[in-house]
């Protein structure tokens, strides 16, 4: 940009020269055609002050162009803050939401873990009575068998005392 400005300025100080080296000349009187009217004024005069009114011109559309990109950039730049707060917002909004439902899944999970727990719990105790009422009744079941051959044995052993040997 520096460069640009030297080249606008060394071409205007050209210009200035040039007109400096040759104002009577841009001074001297020439008959003008208007379209509908001739007047009488210096061509280089004319003709110059056109040059200058142009440069205004396009130094005012060039700070108009240069203040709308700025006011059109602070735009850009205040839409893009609101839509980063909206995106951090919406971020911590499905960071909250994640923990939450985390948090249920896993008290959920806990509950379910508990209720497993007391079910595991109650059967061990329903198979622990059922194996300890297997046991009695096996115990029983044998203590009937050896009560029996008990009494066989003693039925034997007092039917061959009774019949001694010939």
């Amino acid at each position: 940009m520096y460069l640009r400005t030297l080249l606008l300025l060394l071409v205007l100080g050209a210009i200035s020269a040039f007109a400096a080296v040759n104002w009577e000349a841009f001074t001297t009187p020439t008959t003008l055609s208007l379209v509908f009217a001739t007047v009488q004024a210096p061509l280089g005069l004319v003709m110059l002050g056109i040059a200058a009114m142009l440069t205004v011109l396009f130094l005012v559309f060039l700070v108009y162009l240069q203040t709308s990109v700025i006011i059109e950039a602070r735009r850009y730049a205040r839409e893009l803050r609101t839509q980063r707060e909206l995106a951090e917002k919406a971020e911590a909004s499905r960071f909250t939401q994640l923990r939450s439902f985390l948090e249920a899944e896993m008290s959920k999970v806990t509950g379910q873990a508990a209720d497993l727990r007391i079910d595991v719990k109650t059967r061990l105790d329903q198979l622990d009575q059922n194996l300890r009422s297997a046991i009695e009744q096996a115990g029983n079941t044998l203590a009937a068998y050896i009560g029996e051959l008990e009494d066989h044995l003693e039925r034997g052993a007092a039917g061959t005392n009774s019949n001694p040997p010939v």
